[in-house]
């Protein structure tokens, strides 16, 4: 593929996926609020919505690398997002009907959920196909700034679209944006991860990509500190609504502004990631990145009124922000790192573990909620959000300038031979 060709390729691709996050972003503001103001969840049932929307993750996690190896990944991109049109557009249809429950909030959000883990497999397997490695790191930030672009200003509008038009019918713009994505994804290669005349047993592929993954001195570690992040992050998702609507008596205007302020954060870290990792490293940081987490952790739920308002402001925008240099960064990494035929499982290995951790989080911080309240519980989350930056100090990352160097020091040691033991 030509130059050309691969940049009007990669521009198809990223018109897909900035359509689709989009409605996604007004969907995250849409969904929770359905549940608190048209169902009257409780703290309980706002966890099992958040661990619904990535519990997918934690079951088909790792076979996904094996099953998009085996597809087109067109294929496995346009049907996934079909399937989530389908999921999102029955909510507000079953409302018109007088019938929506809590239980048809959890079911749709599982069918997203298994739909996103084949789409996002999908999609990170596919960039490098379509990308000049020297172009990865560049993409990947452009990617991420996308994403924190929709953030600050998909929740926003979706504030505001719940309180013209209700948070029900908003949910038909997230379904809608997912419909233009599978149009705009249908147009591109139906390229396909190459494949032997004989595929090996499918428990056989997925414990090489584990064992890739977790006995990889750069990797693994880098995995475990997202699984830390990606803890706290589902205890955020179930819990910063609750937080803002229940405990701060924001309105629902103000509850997407709030929600959508991180996304400035993540458009810093985005825009800011290749600077940082030039200056001083990328293993350098991944550390730092991780203890600005921290911090903005605990800033999160502190303060009354307006107060707290900034607060929970401030301490978003820190915490994406090192979220986003930390997710970059490694997921450039394992894009050039990896051996190609098994990319698709070593992001499929990662994600299930680290994204696995977002359920967890959720259900964990549902039940704590209730007897603690939304408040301390996402201060003792902040806590367990130092466990990031330390896998990361306890490995040899720490004696790393960048995540290469790991690779270039492999490549200049000596093989010894069987007559030089």
């Amino acid at each position: 593929m030509h130059v050309d060709e691969r940049a009007a390729v990669f521009w198809r691709w990223w018109t897909a996926g900035t359509a689709s996050m989009v409605g996604s972003a007004v969907g995250a503001v849409a969904l929770p609020l359905t549940a608190l103001t048209v169902l009257d969840a409780s703290a309980f049932q706002m966890g099992l919505i958040a661990a619904a929307s990535y519990v997918a993750w934690i079951v088909i996690g790792l076979p996904a690398g094996v099953i998009v190896q085996r597809l087109p990944l067109r294929g496995a991109q346009v049907g996934a997002d079909l399937a989530r049109a389908v999921a999102v557009a029955s909510i507000p249809l079953t409302w018109w009907w007088g019938h929506l429950t809590v239980t048809h909030l959890v079911v749709t959000a599982l069918v997203v959920s298994f739909a996103n883990v084949l789409f996002d497999v999908a999609n990170a397997t596919f960039l490098p196909s379509i990308v000049e490695r020297e172009r990865l790191q560049s993409r990947n930030s452009l990617t991420s700034a996308t994403h924190a672009a929709t953030l600050l200003s998909g929740p926003s509008l979706g504030g505001l679209a719940v309180q013209a038009l209700g948070a029900v019918p908003t949910l038909l713009v997230d379904s809608a944006s997912y419909l233009v994505s599978a149009a705009l994804l249908r147009t591109l290669p139906a390229s396909r991860v190459p494949a032997p005349d004989r595929w090996p047993p499918v428990g056989e592929l997925i414990r090489q990509g584990w064992r890739y993954v977790t006995h990889h001195p750069v990797m693994g570690p880098s995995m475990w500190a997202a699984t830390a992040m990606n803890f706290v992050c589902g205890a955020q998702f179930a819990l910063h609504p609750l937080y803002l609507v229940r405990d701060l008596h924001a309105p629902a205007g103000l509850v997407g502004v709030l929600l959508a302020v991180e996304g400035v954060g993540a458009l810093v870290g985005a825009a800011l990631t290749t600077r940082i990792t030039n200056r001083i490293g990328t293993a350098r940081a991944l550390v730092a990145a991780g203890f600005t987490t921290v911090a903005g952790a605990f800033l999160i739920p502190w303060g009354t009124g307006w107060l707290a308002y900034a607060a929970f402001a401030t301490g978003s925008i820190v915490f994406s922000l090192g979220t986003v240099v930390l997710s970059v960064t490694t997921r450039t990494y394992r894009q050039i790192a990896s051996p190609p035929d098994l990319l698709s499982r070593v992001m499929a290995t990662v994600r299930f573990v680290s994204w696995g951790a977002i359920p967890v989080g959720g259900l964990v911080a549902g039940t704590l909620a209730g007897p603690l309240g939304a408040r301390a519980t996402l201060l003792v989350f902040a806590a367990t959000l130092v466990c990031a930056p330390l896998v990361l100090l306890l490995s040899p990352i720490r004696h790393l300038r960048d995540l290469t160097d790991h690779d270039q020091e492999k490549e200049r040691r000596p093989t010894v031979t069987a007559s030089g033991r």
